[in-house]
């Protein structure tokens, strides 16, 4: 293995790895890795940094503007790298973000979470830019990475972002899903998950980690899933709140509002109120109760809708048939009014998954857990005996 020296660090570089640091997303093992791979040798030169705060994109170009370029990349915020599956082309975005490279504090959050030594091996599903699988080989060394990416132009390009910086895991193009023949001590995803796949567990080694973010199709947030392999399956806690792109094969289809409820369903679908209140209820992204909700109810789907003349309506849809319910808080009255329709009540499921979570004390992403082998996945509270199936 052949890697370039660590150059001379930009001063908005080197103040990333400080923020990294001092907030504890980087512990310090990896820090000589941080200096050694730079997350700019890895990103295209037409690329659209994420503004966290306002939920859009704007491309940066680094043959036209190289500052802005190199300041995007140096900022602890998402860039897509690819729109549309590749079918994307020009500077404006796309409809859907289909690659990208991560926020730096989550990357090293997730590589901590591998506790990862020296000339260990380990599986990345889900290349993307190259930058992870980088970091991985610094860490352990070329022949114990491979790196897997379903997007021929995606890897490709990887592939050759990895050499020109001296590194050379073994990038290999085809479906993470079925992760790759070997048996290996740690399995990497930076890609979310809806199901853990079996073959993980089966080339994983006993004692051996998969790192994770696992969700449901309730909410587009995961929590990072830390799962010890034995017997035959994977199980283990969750540590926090993240979101990634899905993996292609656990992308959920798109839904279709008017396929549910066209503008006639209202007066049609059965009606009630519920004391739940929106300041519970609609708490944020990355907070506990979506991810709770997504665990108790099976085969939903959530949309909260922006908040318009007081008024703000919360969607579910049924996965599995042509379920529907809509809860609309208002600000000036304390009961809510729900709408439902369908084979299954769903604000009834989500109102008693709810009321469970408050009852359970509120509990956080990493009082959670989840077991998976070949005969399914289940979630537990607090301990595995508490569990029930997903």
């Amino acid at each position: 293995m052949t890697i370039k020296p660590a150059r001379v660090e930009r001063p908005s570089r080197k103040e990333l790895g400080r923020v990294l640091r001092e907030t504890h997303a980087m512990s310090s093992d990896w820090a000589s890795t941080f200096a050694a791979i730079d997350r700019a040798d890895f990103l295209p030169d037409l690329m659209w940094p994420f503004d966290m705060a306002t939920s859009t994109s704007v491309a940066v170009d680094k043959a036209t503007d190289p500052d802005a370029w190199y300041a995007a990349a140096d900022r602890d915020d998402p860039i897509v790298t690819q729109w549309d599956d590749g079918q994307h082309a020009g500077a404006t975005p796309g409809k859907v973000s289909t690659s990208s490279s991560s926020m730096p504090s989550v990357v090293y959050r997730l590589l901590g979470d591998l506790d990862l030594d020296e000339g260990m091996s380990v599986l990345d599903v889900g290349t993307g830019t190259g930058e992870t699988a980088g970091a991985l080989t610094h860490r352990t060394g070329a022949k114990n990475v491979v790196t897997i990416e379903i997007d021929r132009a995606v890897s490709h390009h990887a592939r050759e972002r990895l050499h020109a910086a001296g590194l050379y895991p073994n990038v290999v193009t085809g479906d993470g899903f079925k992760g790759h023949n070997d048996l290996r001590d740690r399995t990497l995803a930076t890609c979310g998950l809806r199901q853990v796949p079996g073959a993980w567990i089966e080339q994983t080694r006993p004692g051996g980690l998969i790192v994770a973010p696992w969700g449901t199709h309730y909410s587009n947030v995961d929590a990072v899933a830390c799962l010890t392999v034995r017997g035959g399956q994977a199980s283990g806690r969750f540590a926090r709140p993240v979101e990634f792109m899905k993996l292609r094969a656990q992308r959920r289809q798109r839904i279709a509002h008017n396929d549910y409820a066209p503008p006639s369903a209202l007066a049609d679908a059965d009606t009630s109120t519920t004391d739940v209140t929106e300041a519970d209820f609609v708490t944020g992204r990355y907070t506990a109760v979506q991810f709770a909700l997504g665990l108790r109810v099976r085969d939903c789907a959530q949309s909260i809708a922006d908040k318009r003349d007081g008024a703000r309506p919360v969607w579910f849809y049924g996965l599995t048939d042509r379920s529907w319910a809509c809860v609309m808080f208002h600000d000036d009255q304390i009961q809510a009014r729900v709408w439902q329709s369908g084979p299954r009540r769903l604000w009834d499921e989500v109102e008693a998954a709810y009321c469970w979570w408050d009852t359970q004390g509120r509990p956080t992403h990493d009082r959670f857990g989840l077991t998976v082998s070949l005969e399914g996945q289940w979630a537990w509270l607090d301990e595995p005996a508490n569990s029930w199936l997903l």
